[in-house]
Formats: C-alpha cells, sequence, structure tokens
C-alpha cells in the first residue's frame, strides 16, 4: 500500500498517489454514458422513432443498469476487476450499436437500450474497492468525497458530448460517441497496474451479500429517499422555468447545483473521516437545503441557492459509502458500493416519476417534495445509527467515532 504524507493537504495526498490519478480519470471516463447515454437514446428515439419509444428506451436502459450492476459487482468480489469490466463494456457497446443499427424499429431499439444498461461497467464500485490499496487509511475517506465530488463534472460534460457529436454526425453519432468513450474509460481503468492486481477477498459468502445485514439494508432506504429528493429536483425546475418564460433556465439551474455539489465535496475532503453518526447530521444538512427553494425567487437567487443546497450531498454519499464498508461482510464490499449506486438510481427515478404529477399541482408543491423526503431520510439514519443490537452497533461505528 502506497503511503502519503500527513501533513499534505488530503486532496494533494489523493491524487499524488501512485496511479490514483490514472484510476480516477478513466473511472471519469468511462461513466460518462451514465449521464450521456439516456440523452443520446432520447434524442435518437426522437427523430427515428417515436417519444413513446424514446421513454421506453430511457425506461429499458436505466432498469437493465439498476438490475444489472449489483449482480456484476458481485462477480468482480468473487474473481477480479479486469475480465468484468472488458465483457461488460462490449456488452453495452453492442447495445448501442444495435439502437443505432435498428433504424424505425422500436423492439430492436428496446433490446440494444436493454442491452447497453446491462452491461453498463461497474467502474464506481471497483474504483471504491480499490482506494484502500492504493492510499493509506488515513485518506481514504477523502477519496471517496473526491471521487463523490468530481463525479458531477460527469453530468455537466456528458450531455455536452452527446450534444456535440449529434450536432456534428446526427443522432446515431452521439450513441456511438457515449459507446467509445465508456470503452475508452474502461480500457484505461481496468490496465492500470493496480487494477490487474486486484483480487477479491475469499469469504464464506451469503447468498444475499451485503443484504443479508439489515442494518445495510435499512441505510439504502435512506440512500433511496436521498435520491428521490434529488431526482425531484429537475422536474421541479422545469416547472418552474417554464414559468419563468425560458426552458432552457432549467439546465443552468442544474449547473449551478452541480457546481455546489463539487464545492460541497472538495470542502469535505478537509474533514476528517468521522464517523456513522455523521449520517443524521448530513441527511438534516440536505433537508434544511432544500427548504429555502419553496420560496421559488428570482433566477439569480434560485442559482444561489440551489448552489447551497447541493452541498451536503457529497459529503452525505461519503458517509454512506465509509459505513457501507464497514456494514459489508467480507468479500462483499464491491457489490455493496453498487447497491448504493442502484438505491439511489431508483430513488431518483421515482423522484422524477412523482415529481411530475405534484408540478403539475403547482411549482411549490413539487419543491417540497424534496425536503419532506430528506426528512424521512434523516429518520431512517438515525434508525441506522442507533437501532439494532449491540453487536451490530459496535460494527457499525468502530472505530471512528
Amino acid at each position: 500500500m502506497s503511503t502519503v504524507s500527513p501533513t499534505s493537504p488530503r486532496v494533494r495526498a489523493v491524487l499524488r498517489a501512485p496511479q490514483v490519478a490514472r484510476v480516477l480519470l478513466a473511472s471519469q471516463i468511462g461513466r460518462l454514458p451514465l449521464a450521456s447515454g439516456p440523452l443520446a437514446l432520447l434524442l435518437f428515439a426522437r427523430q427515428s422513432l417515436s417519444l413513446t419509444a424514446a421513454g421506453l428506451l430511457v425506461a429499458a436502459y436505466t432498469a437493465a443498469m439498476a438490475v444489472s450492476t449489483p449482480l456484476l459487482a458481485r462477480t468482480v468480489d468473487r474473481w477480479r476487476q479486469p475480465p468484468v469490466l472488458w465483457v461488460s463494456a462490449l456488452v453495452s457497446g453492442a447495445g448501442f450499436v444495435i439502437v443505432a443499427a435498428g433504424g424505425h424499429s422500436t423492439p430492436a431499439a428496446a433490446v440494444g437500450a436493454a442491452l447497453a444498461g446491462a452491461g453498463t461497467p461497474p467502474l464506481e464500485a471497483c474504483l471504491r474497492a480499490l482506494w484502500p490499496d492504493l492510499l493509506s487509511p488515513a485518506v481514504v475517506p477523502a477519496a471517496y468525497a473526491l471521487d463523490i465530488a468530481v463525479q458531477e463534472v460527469i453530468f455537466v460534460v456528458g450531455p455536452l458530448t452527446t450534444v456535440a457529436a449529434v450536432a456534428l454526425g446526427g443522432p446515431t453519432a452521439g450513441l456511438l460517441t457515449a459507446a467509445v468513450l465508456q470503452l475508452a474509460g474502461t480500457a484505461g481503468f481496468a490496465l492500470t497496474p493496480a487494477v490487474r492486481k486486484w483480487r477479491g477477498v475469499r469469504a464464506v459468502r451469503h447468498w444475499a451479500g451485503p443484504l443479508r445485514s439489515h442494518r445495510f439494508t435499512l441505510m439504502l432506504a435512506g440512500v433511496g429517499c436521498t435520491g428521490l429528493a434529488i431526482g425531484s429536483i429537475p422536474v421541479a425546475l422545469t416547472g418552474y422555468a417554464e414559468a419563468a418564460g425560458t426552458r432552457s433556465l432549467s439546465g443552468w439551474l442544474l449547473a449551478a447545483q452541480a457546481a455546489g455539489a463539487l464545492a460541497g465535496g472538495l470542502l469535505y475532503t478537509r474533514a476528517g473521516p468521522g464517523g456513522p453518526r455523521r449520517l443524521p447530521l448530513l441527511a438534516g444538512a440536505l433537508a434544511a437545503g432544500f427548504l429555502p427553494l419553496l420560496a421559488t425567487p428570482r433566477p439569480a437567487l434560485m442559482a444561489v441557492l440551489l448552489a447551497i443546497s447541493g452541498m451536503a450531498l457529497p459529503p452525505l454519499l461519503t458517509a454512506v459509502f465509509l459505513a457501507a464498508d464497514r456494514l459489508a461482510a467480507p468479500g462483499t464490499v464491491a457489490e455493496a458500493f453498487a447497491w448504493v449506486a442502484t438505491a439511489f438510481a431508483v430513488g431518483s427515478a421515482t423522484g422524477s416519476a412523482l415529481g411530475g404529477p405534484l408540478v403539475a399541482a403547482g411549482i411549490r408543491y413539487g419543491f417540497a417534495l424534496a425536503p419532506a423526503i430528506a426528512l424521512v431520510c434523516v429518520a431512517v439514519m438515525i434508525a441506522v445509527c442507533y437501532g439494532g443490537t449491540e453487536s451490530s452497533r459496535r460494527s457499525l461505528h468502530a472505530p471512528s467515532d
């Protein structure tokens, strides 16, 4: 395991460690289709098929990814990272190609979209399982925070790459660009010596994997609530922007929230690792950040409030991943991280679905969903920290509280 100077700022210590910058950059490139893929599918279907088909393709892609990610991560835990990453990236790329070649056939495009989602490489889980092998324990929490913070860049750069590709080569180019970027990032990650050297922990495994831990499963419910709150915001902002007379305003406001999340994550790298008791505190900070949005002020102030509302998300997710690392049984860490990502994605999709009818009833109703659900998350995280048996409390809180 490499060592870093304890006197260096934590971010600098993380980035200076051997191979870290490479795996972090490769992972970011390989994960760009998380943001660019749905948009590429949407633009392709809008031109070649129909609006109904567009929704079907995005739903097939997202649902298949939600189901497959924990299964792929479980395979990683029991074997190695590179073979799983290579095969999944090739399957996903083939899915994008099938959509592009399917022309006006909705069934073929739906199959391709499902393959593209099902084959999404579990780069996020693989990267976070790799941190303890690359860094000293003192800076692993900073690595989680940094990774989660810079992940916000994906949701800015990803759609831009799709828009640029479609402008230059049409909707098919958007799909092929997503496939190429995913394969390129996966290749850069999988060929890194530390990734090739990594092996899953040998252990006696239960069929339920990390879900055998009731406390971990409860925490996933809290993560789902977090995703639901976050997923409701873009829908509410769409209604807000339309009421303001400028639909494009929603994109800028979402960028402001992403910028706030990036800043919050970078600032949190300066904090100590803390312990799981931070979970309800950080969830409370997230809920408090959503409340001022109910005032629906003018766009300039709204942008500031959205930036503030995004700042607590990376710290909360950092605390979640650290808790997941403690709660997961030996040999199930990558799968545990994948379940966290899946829970957030499912929650986000649910938030988007629920946000539509609420915004139709009134913009403030749309913005009210996020703080209300975030308060539910606070209650769930309190139960995660203080409920259960004494032995499970010791396993969760030791040694950093």
